[in-house]
């Protein structure tokens, strides 16, 4: 269930003393000074997915400060991204200011100062990540603070779509779920700080590693399935059907050609067995998700050399002359 606080209740006197306890107790230690001579309600809607802190704010014109004495105080380093909904936000951080507007997203970091400006009313959603979690350098991190983020294309286009949904979802996500959220949403930060410091998909994190050996689990517990699609296979592990595809190209591979390699094998050795006589060739091949036996056959042949039932008949010949390995070679 989320966390609702809400300074709506509370007299305009009042409200400005408890949104700063709100502020400081749903993020971490900072300064907040509303702008407003009658402070307008705020709110703050926060979900926990995992290690992952999600929060919906919305509020009137304010600055946020984060001080050396508040880094003192609770020197916890989080990273945070903020996606922009409605206002503007001036942010500064490490000797750069950027404004992000509405469908723009920046990264702060907490263990270090920043100062934002709200000069109007806003809303955003924020998500908080422990720094510690997150395999890139310092340096890179440092780099891409107070710095806006369009969501338009590349590696930022697939954070703020996951992003924006998973925050849309999030109360209905068990723990199991949640962790494996995180663990995406931690992967796509790696993802788009590689890509802005200028380092090929290739060199990726460890992180991008795990989400793509879940995904592969999750196909082979599924192979049978007819309608397992790029989009069902996405939609099972809440990441975009782009990002999918993005996580085999690092090992030079399609999704498509993998889940066909994997059919085409489970088929061969089945074939193999003695009862594969009885079960025929378009039973077995549609037990392993291939709908189409004409596609089959072409499909296997393109493989192997050979027509699935010439495999058959020449595994059973080689069989029957004592062949030590009891199969035929392949081709």
């Amino acid at each position: 269930m989320p966390t609702v606080l809400s300074t709506a209740p509370l007299t305009a006197a009042d409200r400005a003393e408890r949104w700063h306890e709100v502020v400081s107790g749903t993020f971490m230690p900072m300064d907040v000074n509303l702008l407003e001579r009658e402070p307008s309600p705020g709110k703050i809607v926060s979900n926990r997915l995992g290690t992952l802190d999600i929060s919906r704010v919305q509020a009137g014109p304010q600055v946020v400060r984060r001080t050396k004495r508040h880094i003192a105080r609770d020197d916890r380093a989080s990273l945070i991204v903020s996606l922009q909904q409605r206002g503007t936000a001036t942010k500064e951080q490490d000797g750069r200011e950027t404004v992000i507007g509405p469908g723009e997203f920046s990264i702060s970091d907490s263990s270090r100062l920043f100062r934002i400006k709200l000069e109007e009313e806003f809303a955003f959603t924020s998500f908080h990540f422990p720094r510690e979690e997150l395999p890139v350098r310092d340096a890179d991190l440092r780099a891409l603070t107070a710095t806006t983020f369009t969501g338009e294309e590349g590696s930022a286009a697939l954070l703020a779509t996951y992003l924006a949904r998973v925050a849309r979802e999030a109360e209905g996500f068990d723990e199991g779920v949640g962790r494996r959220v995180s663990a995406t949403a931690l992967d796509l930060m790696v993802m788009l700080i590689d890509e802005r410091r200028g380092r090929s998909a290739s060199e990726g994190s460890p992180v991008a590693a795990a989400s793509l050996e879940r995904v592969k689990e999750h196909v082979l517990r599924n192979l049978g399935d007819p309608d397992l699609s790029p989009s069902t296979i996405a939609d099972a592990h809440f990441m975009s059907v782009r990002y999918l595809h993005k996580l085999f190209q690092l090992e030079g591979q399609t999704l498509g050609g993998w889940i066909r390699t994997q059919r085409l094998e489970r088929c061969r050795r089945e074939l193999l067995r003695p009862r594969a006589a009885q079960a025929g060739v378009a039973a077995i091949a549609q037990r392993w998700g291939f709908v189409s036996p004409s596609h089959f056959s072409r499909v296997f042949r393109a493989a192997y050399g050979m027509t699935p039932r010439a495999w058959q008949l020449q595994g059973r010949s080689e069989a029957h002359c004592g062949d030590s390995h009891g199969a035929p070679t392949e081709k």
